[in-house]
């Protein structure tokens, strides 16, 4: 049954991709036309000559699918001569989960388990009995089986199997279409929910507007339309969480036909969601900036006969705030009931339109309002702190300050939620100790304070590498004999580790509060203390003491086992690690991975190449991080194909752009020309706003070595420009340094040129580039006329002109003794008191023009 399922999926997506061959292809995307903005009521029903439209173009633009899925049939078909092997593969480590493509990793299985292994597989995919299993030999073993599988099902399958149906879903609608998709999964018995359907139209969504013209995007928009249909006649509630985001695209590529069709359809499926519908509404006519339009709907809400008028002036007044339009904002806010302003739901988004409209006369009176007649005060805590978040430009400290005023004005105490909303604000801002004065104030207000407020602030101090803070966070919880739990111990530990705390005094001393609070390290915790270990004493003491402590060996500590005897050169013990027999056979490729990526950081590329070798003989994979410590640390002659090959081993988009950059680089280093132009164009049709960033590295490593090949860089300077990709000043600035570092005028003057044509002024510091070129290359006349362009107003300016012409010049190109003398005292004098760091970098300069060797 799975080869049946199997070949059925592979079938429908050879079709599509043959199929998808011939598409059109998509232009570039235009404004949409005023034409097609007429102005339509909301009311309007849905038009036949606007359905028929996008029916026309989805028929126009739709590739062949089947209109039915092929009959499911029994055949062996070989995995690697099948052009969608790569999708039956992606299906199954979904179905199979991550545990399960684990062990598909590791070890092979013997040829006489091949058989049953396949059974095994077959009968797992979708979780669901395909067939019979034979009776057990053993009743009372497979009786609690069974009860062990209802409990998974019950507390953890659910979730698991949603998300990973999802997933799949989303993988077959991305090969197959939405609707083939929903026709496969029928064939399957498997009916499609909500979740589904959701999952789906948002896959429509992302279609349309990745397509770069309207016209393409239609297709797209039909298919989301069927989808839709279909939810309504299956009685699926069609809410905002759905249809929201696809309202939003039509406002924002102006469909005014398509965008009231669907706003028709949806408030007939739903009807409860008409007045919030009118929130789009008001955004399209703001968008399309029909100042009539947006007149003629506040008008019609001006009686407020109906509670659906009330709750759409609500929806006018947030499209009026989310569009800036402040006067607007302020004439229906005025116009609505303070009373009924403050028991709606949308009551948090208002304060965040006050907050950054700036209406603190407004603000104020409402929570007048609220105080006055409300006792409890959770939710005004979490309004004010909503107003002071939302100010335009304010900073942090400022937020505080603001908080603080309202609460004090109020006679109002800041609740716990709100307070921990500041310290996520503080803590995003990089803001510690900040954050640490908040926690401490609230400590002191409610002495029951849990320990989870501090993980924030600790979890920042990591990321912002701020390690020293774990001191005062630690005195502050002692202080208020706070109960700390494993997870609090773990991340304490870690910043100690990372500070490298002398002889780990920082981790042995939570360490001891761990032991006296009763509280045993996990597996994470060692892991953090052997991965950062000086000696490798106290990676034998910690392997002594997590296994007192009942600790299991985890894949994650032999990992940290391996780097840490590979950093303190103890290769050897590094490589037993893996004749452990204890070490799980799933998690052996793994622990291999890291060993590789240690022995390459470390000095031993070669044995990591040849573990490497090993780990492809056998069929396994390397895992990325050990691929791009391997590119990184290969820099001797002849490897290219080797990296090749590395590169493959890197399935993230991340990732392989790293690692391809690193490889661009060793082209750079060993002369291979065609080889990087063939990354560039690669590079720049994964990323290319960060392939600006790797050409500045290349023509930085260009200028950086010796000799300096020019012959290289202006073969990429071409190509660069071949792909049309623009040339930064940073790029050109390298390039020009470099033709100074090589002595070669010629090529320097065709940089100078370089800047003109990518639009780039010449500044200060590339005529004095230009003008060490020209000195060296002794071209006379050439060199008094850049002199003479270039300001001297600066005092350091004149001092680096007197440095290269005494480095470079002939005794008749300098300037005057006087002149000069004059102008090194002053600018000496000058640099030796207020702008002394500024003297010591033209010293610099002084001396690199002394060597002709100077950079940007």
């Amino acid at each position: 049954m799975w080869k049946r399922v199997l070949e059925t999926t592979k079938k429908a997506a050879a079709a599509a991709t043959a199929t998808a061959a011939t598409g059109p292809q998509l232009a570039t995307r235009k404004n949409p036309s005023s034409s097609r903005r007429k102005a339509v009521t909301p009311a309007t029903a849905v038009s036949p000559a606007a359905l028929l439209r996008l029916k026309q173009a989805a028929s126009s633009k739709r590739t062949n699918l089947p209109s039915t899925l092929p009959d499911a049939q029994d055949v062996a078909a070989v995995e690697d001569e099948n052009p969608s092997g790569g999708f039956t593969k992606e299906i199954l480590s979904i179905l199979n989960g991550p545990d399960d493509a684990e062990e598909l990793r590791g070890a092979q299985a013997p040829p006489e388990e091949s058989e049953d292994a396949e059974e095994s597989v077959v009968n797992r995919i979708l979780d669901t009995e395909w067939f019979a299993a034979p009776p057990p030999s053993n009743p009372l073993a497979a009786w609690r089986k069974e009860v062990a599988r209802e409990k998974k099902k019950r507390y953890i399958f659910k979730n698991t199997e949603s998300r990973r149906f999802t997933r799949l879903m989303q993988k077959c609608a991305d090969k197959l279409g939405a609707e083939p998709a929903l026709e496969f999964f029928g064939k399957l018995g498997r009916d499609t929910g909500a979740k589904e359907f959701n999952a789906l139209i948002r896959i429509c969504l992302g279609k349309a507007k990745e397509c770069m013209d309207i016209d393409s995007a239609v297709e797209h928009i039909y298919r989301a339309y069927r989808l839709f249909e279909l939810m309504r006649e299956r009685g699926y509630q069609i809410v905002e969480d759905c249809y929201g985001p696809f309202l939003l695209y039509l406002v924002d590529v102006g469909m005014s036909e398509e965008f009231d069709m669907f706003s028709v359809f949806f408030k007939d499926a739903n009807p409860q969601s008409s007045s919030r519908i009118a929130y789009y509404e008001m955004l399209f006519w703001i968008r399309a900036q029909d100042e009539e339009k947006i007149q003629e709907l506040c008008r019609s809400v001006e009686d407020f006969n109906e509670e659906g008028d009330y709750d759409m002036a609500e929806s006018y007044m947030l499209a009026f705030a989310e569009s800036d339009r402040r006067l607007d904002f302020i004439s229906l806010l005025e116009s609505l009931d303070p009373t009924r302003i403050l028991r709606s739901k949308y009551l948090l988004t208002i304060f965040q339109s006050l907050g950054r409209l700036e209406l603190k006369n407004y603000a104020e009176k409402l929570l007048q309002q609220m105080r006055s007649k409300e006792s409890g005060v959770g939710k005004f805590s979490s309004i004010i702190f909503e107003y002071a978040s939302n100010i335009p430009n304010i900073a942090v400290e400022d937020v505080i300050v603001s908080f603080n005023r309202w609460h004090e004005q109020f006679e109002v105490a800041p609740s716990i939620s709100a307070s921990e909303k500041i310290i996520s604000v503080c803590c995003k801002s990089s803001k510690i100790s900040l954050a640490l004065d908040v926690a401490e104030c609230l400590c002191k207000s409610n002495p029951d304070m849990p320990v989870e407020l501090f993980h924030p602030i600790i979890q920042a101090c990591e990321q912002g590498s701020e390690f020293h803070m774990v001191h005062p966070i630690y005195d502050l919880m002692r202080r208020h004999k706070m109960k700390l739990k494993t997870e609090t111990f773990r991340n304490m530990i870690n910043l100690c580790v990372k500070m490298k705390d002398k002889n780990h005094n920082g981790a042995q001393m939570v360490m001891a509060q761990m032991q006296i609070a009763g509280v045993k390290p996990d597996s994470e915790t060692y892991c953090y203390l052997i991965f950062n270990c000086e000696f490798e004493e106290k990676i034998s003491e910690y392997l002594d003491q997590l296994r007192q402590d009942g600790i299991h060996m985890s894949k994650h500590i032999y990992m940290s086992l391996v780097s840490a005897y590979a950093r303190l050169g103890n290769f050897d013990m590094a490589k037993q690690v893996l004749q452990n027999k204890e070490i799980p056979p799933k998690y052996l490729n793994e622990i291999k991975s890291a060993l590789i990526g240690a022995l390459a950081s470390n000095g031993k590329v070669l044995d990591g190449l040849i573990m490497y070798d090993e780990i492809k003989q056998s069929g396994c994979h390397l895992e990325p991080k050990s691929a791009i410590a391997l590119i990184e640390n290969t820099q001797t002659k002849g490897e290219l194909d080797r990296l090749y090959q590395l590169l493959e081993e890197l399935g993230d988009s991340n990732m392989w752009f790293d690692g391809c950059s690193r490889v661009l680089l060793y082209c750079v280093q060993h002369n291979h020309p065609n080889a990087a132009i063939g990354l560039l164009k690669q590079l720049k049709e994964k990323d290319e706003m960060s392939t600006y960033m790797v050409i500045d590295q290349v023509f930085s490593q260009i200028w950086d070595m010796d000799p300096v090949n020019l012959d290289f860089g202006m073969k990429i300077l071409h190509a660069v420009k071949e792909l049309g990709l623009n040339v930064s000043r940073t790029s050109l600035d390298f390039l020009l340094s470099a033709c100074v570092k090589a002595k070669d005028s010629n090529r320097a003057q065709l940089i100078w040129t370089e800047y003109e044509s990518a639009g780039l002024p010449h500044n200060v510091l590339t005529s004095l580039r230009m003008y060490q070129a020209l000195l060296l290359s002794q071209k006379k006349k050439a060199t008094k006329k850049l002199l003479r362009k270039i300001p001297k107003e600066d005092v350091h300016v004149r001092y680096i002109i007197d440095s290269c012409q005494m480095a470079y010049c002939s005794q008749n190109l300098k300037l005057p003794s006087a002149s000069r003398s004059s102008s090194i005292k002053r600018a000496a004098s000058k640099a030796g008191s207020t702008c002394k760091p500024a003297a010591s970098g033209t010293e610099v300069f002084r001396n690199e023009a002394e060597e002709a060797h100077t950079g940007p």
